[in-house]
């Protein structure tokens, strides 16, 4: 994978960068923790220009959100809701939650999950859903996509040849985040379970 970026950054400089960050929402195996290193150690090696990694880099997070956003748009609440009512342990009623959580919570939830990972790609899908309006969302997503790549970037920058150190380090949060996340998902299952079962023996007495 590292030859391929390097080789698109060679080929485009910083565009380069910003395209690979761009299917990086779409394509989540591509990790923007090797990405964005290896931009900014290959403009500290004065192959490209820092700057333009910043904002080519930003442009490329914001395009890969905003095709996401409007894969949620298309798939609407309606469709949403038919889905839900077809996944096993799943109700309808969960999706109304999580539907009235993010309409309070939704411009901070968009912010701030683009810098976590794996939700960074997904968060764009339910924006899209709820059809929260669109120049809120780009704003969001540019301001947090920025901060998020320039960390990333500067550290590459810094480091130089160990510039993949970050994705060491970054690698064990991700594995935090998912760990997190199944034992969210385990969790649901078990108490959906129980729930079926103590309304059969309801049904039975």
């Amino acid at each position: 994978m590292t030859d391929w970026l390097v080789g698109l950054m060679e080929s485009l400089g910083a565009p380069g960068a910003g395209l690979a960050i761009a299917l990086e929402n779409l394509f989540p195996p591509l990790p923007s923790e090797v990405i964005l290193p290896l931009a900014g150690f290959t403009a500290a090696r004065g192959e490209i220009d820092l700057l333009d990694v910043l904002l080519w880099t930003t442009a490329g997070s914001v395009v890969g959100a905003l095709a996401l956003y409007w894969v949620g748009a298309l798939l609407g609440r309606e469709r949403t809701l038919a889905l839900a009512a077809r996944i096993p342990l799943l109700k309808v009623s969960d999706i109304d939650k999580t539907e009235a959580w993010f309409l309070r919570h939704g411009r901070k939830t968009v912010l701030f999950g683009r810098m976590i990972p794996i939700f960074r790609s997904l968060i764009s899908i339910p924006a899209g859903v709820e059809r929260m309006p669109l120049g809120v969302f780009t704003l969001l997503t540019t301001v947090g996509s920025f901060i998020w790549n320039a960390i990333f970037v500067l550290a590459g920058h810094v480091l130089g040849e160990n510039w993949s150190l970050v994705e060491t380090y970054v690698g064990v949060g991700t594995n935090v985040v998912i760990a997190l996340v199944l034992l969210v998902v385990l969790v649901f299952v078990g108490v959906r379970l129980s729930e079926r079962r103590k309304g059969r023996h309801a049904a039975r007495g």
